[in-house]
């Protein structure tokens, strides 16, 4: 690859030609409409490296986002979270005779 060479120096505003870079193939390809797809429906398009995204969560559909977050309650962590801590309306009951009992052995 051949370089152009200046005129003048580069910082100067009345430069007639600007130095050629040696790799200006470098850079992917640009698609400034590329698809965003969720659940084989095109749901927005933005700019991307790719022509199409394929995407399991969009904030159309994220629980965060619609106001429909659940908690997940696998195992019964929640629940053992609370017996131990005595936390909840039913617990608290449980963890108060829990307390007598101890008391009473003493």
């Amino acid at each position: 690859m051949v370089l152009k060479k200046q005129e003048k120096p580069h910082n100067s505003l009345n430069a007639k030609e600007i130095l050629i870079m040696p790799k200006s193939e470098i850079h992917p390809k640009w698609y400034p409409d590329a698809k965003v797809i969720c659940n084989g429906e095109v749901v927005m398009t933005t700019g991307s490296t790719q022509p199409e995204l394929h995407v399991d969560v969009w904030s159309g559909n994220h629980p965060f986002f619609t106001g429909t977050q659940k908690i997940l309650d696998t195992e019964g962590r929640v629940d053992r979270f609370m017996k131990k801590y005595g936390m909840g309306s039913a617990d608290t009951a449980s963890a108060e005779e829990k307390k007598e009992e101890k008391d009473s052995k003493k």
